[in-house]
C-alpha cells in the first residue's frame, strides 16, 4: 500500500511526519502551507496514485467545506483512502460533514497523530514524550515542564529554510526529521533545553557534512550543488545558445550559483527568481547575464552577477509550473530581438 502524508510547514506539521514515519516506515512527504498550495499539494498526490491502494494522510492542515468535496470527489475513481487529524477548531463545520475529517481542538495535531497511530500499533514511551513537548508549545502550555523545550524546537523547524522544498521536498523532509530525531537526544531527565540550543549548529552542520568539514554555509553549498548536479536535466535551461540552470528561492545565490558553475563548466549561466519576482544572474566568464537580465526583464549589473524584477511572474509551489514561466519569456524575447 502506498502512504501520502501531506502536513503543515511548521513544528507541529512535521512532527507529525516524524511520528507517522516511525509507525509506518516508508512514506511520501508533502508540506503546505494554507490556501491554494494544498489543493497543488493534493493533486501531486493524485497525480502519483495508480491501482495500488493508497491512503492519504492530512494532519495539521484545515480545510474548507470546498476542498473537503473536492477532494472526496477527485478520489472517488481511485483505490485511496483519505483521512484527516487536525486540531484547529475552525474546522469543526466540515468535521461534522465529513466522516474522514477528525478534529480534536483539545490536542496537538502532533499529540492526536501519536494517539492515533500508538493505540493502532503499540505506545512508545519515548515517542509520546516527544509529542508531548510538541504538544505543550504548540497549544502554549506555559506551566508545561515541557515547555522552554518546545520553544527550542519550534524556533529549530522555524529557521530551517537552507533546503528548498519546492524544489527539492524529499530533501527538505528528511532535512526536519534528521533535525527532530536529534533534538529528541535532549528530552531527558534534565531537560536540557539549554543544551539543545546550543548544540542546533551542530546539528544542522551534520546532516550536510560528507567527508570533509568546512563552514554550515559551505556545506550547504555544496549539499545543494551536488543535488542540482544529479538532477539537471531537470533544472536545465536554455538562452540563445547558452546552457543554464534555474533554481526557486534557492538562497545564497552567489555562493551556490559561483560553486555549481565552477562543478559544473558545461554550464554557462545560473538563474534563481524568487516569490518576490526578482531574479538573480549568476554566470562564471562565458556569457555576460547583464545583457542577459537587460534583455529579460530590463535588469543589469555586473557581467557574471545582475538582477531583476519578472513583474507578470505569478507565484506557485510546484517547480515545473515555475519553470516554464521563466521558459516562456525566454522564448519570448527570444523571439522579439530576432
Amino acid at each position: 500500500m502506498k502512504f501520502f502524508h501531506l502536513s503543515h510547514t511548521d513544528l507541529d506539521g512535521y512532527s507529525c511526519q516524524y511520528i507517522s514515519k516511525f509507525y509506518l516506515k516508508n512514506g511520501i512527504y508533502l508540506n503546505s502551507n494554507y490556501g491554494r498550495e494544498i489543493d497543488e499539494k493534493f493533486n501531486q498526490i493524485l497525480a502519483q496514485l495508480d491501482d495500488e491502494k493508497a491512503l492519504i494522510l492530512i494532519t495539521d492542515l484545515n480545510l474548507t467545506k470546498e476542498q473537503c468535496a473536492d477532494f472526496e470527489s477527485k478520489l472517488a475513481d481511485k483505490n485511496a483512502k483519505l483521512f484527516l487529524l487536525d486540531h484547529h477548531q475552525s474546522g469543526a463545520e466540515c468535521a461534522s460533514e465529513f466522516g474522514w475529517y477528525f478534529l480534536d481542538s483539545a490536542r496537538s495535531a502532533t499529540k492526536i497523530c501519536y494517539d492515533f497511530f500508538s493505540k493502532m500499533f503499540k505506545p512508545d514511551e519515548s515517542l509520546s514524550l516527544f509529542a508531548d513537548v510538541v504538544n505543550s508549545v504548540d497549544i502554549w502550555l506555559k506551566d508545561s515542564k515541557y515547555f522552554e523545550m518546545g520553544k527550542v524546537c519550534l524556533g529549530l523547524i522555524a529557521n530551517a529554510k537552507d533546503i528548498n522544498k519546492t524544489m527539492f521536498e524529499e530533501q527538505n523532509s528528511l532535512y526536519m526529521f534528521h533535525l527532530l530525531e536529534n533534538a529528541r537526544k535532549f528530552f531527558n531527565e534534565k531537560n536540557d533545553y539549554i543544551g539543545l540550543d546550543m548544540a542546533i549548529h551542530g546539528i544542522k552542520k551534520e546532516f550536510f557534512k560528507a567527508d570533509v568539514d568546512d563552514t554550515l554555509s559551505n556545506l550547504i553549498s555544496n549539499y545543494v550543488v551536488k543535488i542540482l548536479t544529479q538532477n539537471a536535466d531537470k533544472f536545465e535551461i536554455r538562452y540563445n545558445e547558452f546552457r543554464g540552470i534555474l533554481t526557486y528561492n534557492i538562497g545564497n545565490t552567489s555562493v551556490i550559483g559561483n560553486d555549481f558553475l565552477v562543478a559544473n563548466p558545461d554550464f554557462d549561466f545560473f538563474i534563481d527568481i524568487t516569490n518576490k519576482k526578482t531574479m538573480s544572474f549568476r554566470a562564471n566568464g562565458k556569457v555576460d547575464v547583464s545583457l542577459m537580465a537587460k534583455n529579460l526583464v530590463g535588469g543589469g549589473g555586473h557581467v557574471n552577477a545582475s538582477g531583476g524584477m519578472f513583474a507578470n511572474f505569478k507565484d506557485g509551489y510546484d517547480y515545473e509550473t515555475i519553470k516554464s514561466q521563466v521558459v516562456e519569456l525566454i522564448d519570448k524575447k527570444t523571439k522579439e530581438s530576432v
